[in-house]
C-alpha cells in the first residue's frame, strides 16, 4: 500500500524518481479502508528534506498510512512560510485529535540545555499529550534524548568528539518484535554529540535497550509497552546527508573528522556508499506493524482507553 500525503507536497515528485508510489490525498479518499493515522512533528530546520526522508521509509508497508505534518510555534530557518502554511498544521490545532502513530524528528540542539530551548515548554506539552492521544511515538536522535529526559529524568552527556558516520550495531534484545527480520549486525548513521550512558538507561525498569554497540552506545530503546520508541541515530538519512554536514562544517572552519565508514577508502572525493537503507525500511515497517497497527484500536477515539500491555507478549 502507498502512503497518503497532502496534494502537491514536494516529496511526491522526489520519491517518484525513486519508483516509490506516494498517494495524493484526493486518490486516497476513494479507498474504503481504515488507514493508519500518523503525525510527524518535524523539528528539523530543512523540513522539506526531512519530509522526503521520512515518507520514503514509511512507504515500505502493506498498510495505507495517512501523514499529517505538524509544527510548533517557532519559526523554521530554512523552510518558507508558504510551504509551512500549505502543508503543516500547528500542534494547537490538532491536539484534540488521536493518532495511531507519532514521529518526532531530531533537531540541531544537542549542545543546548533543554530548558534553554525556546520551544521546550510546548514540546513538553506534546510529549505529555502523546501519552493519551497516540498509540506509539517514535523519537529520532535529539528527540529521543529529549523524551528520555522528560519521561525518566535521565539527561544526556556531551561527547568529547562528534559521533559522525555509519556504525555497526548488534541486537541486544533479539526477542523484541521491532527487531524481527534483522541480521545479527546492521549499519545506521549517527550525527550527534549527545549520549545517554547505558548504565543509567539500565537502571530504569521501564526501559529496554534493544540494540547498540560499544562505539555508539544505546541505539534503539523502548518502554515496556512499546508506546515509546527511541532511536539515537538517523536511519532516515539520505546518501549525501552526512557529506553535506561534513562540507558545511569544513566551510565553517570547524575542522570536522571524516565521517566513519562512509566514503570508499575514507576519501571524501569519492561518492559515499549507502549501506543502511534496508535497515531503515525494516525498522520503520516493524514499528508500524508491531508497535502501531497491532496495538491501536480500530476506533481512534478509544486510543486513551487502549490497554497498554507488554510489547513482548
Amino acid at each position: 500500500m502507498p502512503i497518503r500525503v497532502p496534494d502537491k507536497l514536494p516529496a511526491i515528485d522526489a520519491l517518484k524518481q525513486e519508483n516509490i508510489y506516494v498517494m495524493p490525498a484526493h486518490r486516497a479518499d476513494t479507498q474504503d479502508i481504515r488507514p493508519m493515522q500518523v503525525a510527524v512533528l518535524n523539528l528539523m530546520p530543512d523540513k522539506i528534506t526531512t519530509e522526503v526522508q521520512l515518507v520514503r521509509l514509511l512507504s515500505n508497508s502493506p498498510l495505507q498510512v495517512n501523514i499529517e505534518l505538524v509544527r510548533l510555534e517557532h519559526q523554521a530557518k530554512t523552510t518558507s512560510e508558504a510551504h509551512l502554511d500549505n502543508f503543516y498544521r500547528y500542534f494547537n490545532d490538532i491536539k484534540d485529535k488521536n493518532y495511531d502513530g507519532l514521529i518526532i524528528t531530531g533537531a540541531p540542539l544537542g549542545l543546548k540545555n533543554y530548558e534553554d530551548i525556546t520551544y521546550w515548554p510546548q514540546l513538553k506539552e506534546v510529549l505529555e499529550w502523546a501519552e493519551q492521544h497516540v498509540t506509539s511515538t517514535l523519537y529520532l536522535c535529539w528527540a529521543a534524548h529529549a523524551a528520555i529526559y522528560y519521561h525518566y529524568g535521565i539527561k544526556h552527556e556531551i561527547r568529547d568528539t562528534k559521533l559522525s558516520g555509519i556504525y555497526k550495531h548488534k541486537k541486544w534484545e533479539s526477542k523484541a518484535p521491532i527487531m524481527r527480520g534483522f541480521d545479527d549486525v546492521f549499519f545506521a548513521p549517527h550525527s550527534r554529540y549527545g549520549e545517554v550512558p547505558i548504565d543509567k538507561l539500565n537502571q530504569e525498569p521501564d526501559l529496554i535497550t534493544i540494540s547498540g554497540s560499544d562505539e555508539v552506545g544505546a541505539y534503539l530503546m523502548q518502554n515496556q509497552s512499546g508506546t515509546r520508541v527511541f532511536i539515537t541515530g538517523h536511519p532516515e538519512y539520505d546518501r549525501a546527508t552526512l557529506h553535506d554536514e561534513y562540507v558545511r562544517d569544513l566551510e565553517a572552519g570547524l575542522a570536522p573528522d571524516i565521517p566513519v565508514n562512509y566514503y570508499p577508502n575514507n576519501d571524501p572525493n569519492l561518492g559515499p556508499e549507502k549501506s543502511w537503507q534496508a535497515h531503515g525500511y525494516l525498522l520503520f515497517s516493524n514499528w508500524l506493524n508491531y508497535n502501531v497497527y497491532q496495538k491501536t484500536p480500530y476506533n481512534l477515539s478509544q486510543v486513551s482507553e487502549n490497554v497498554r500491555t507488554d510489547n513482548f507478549a
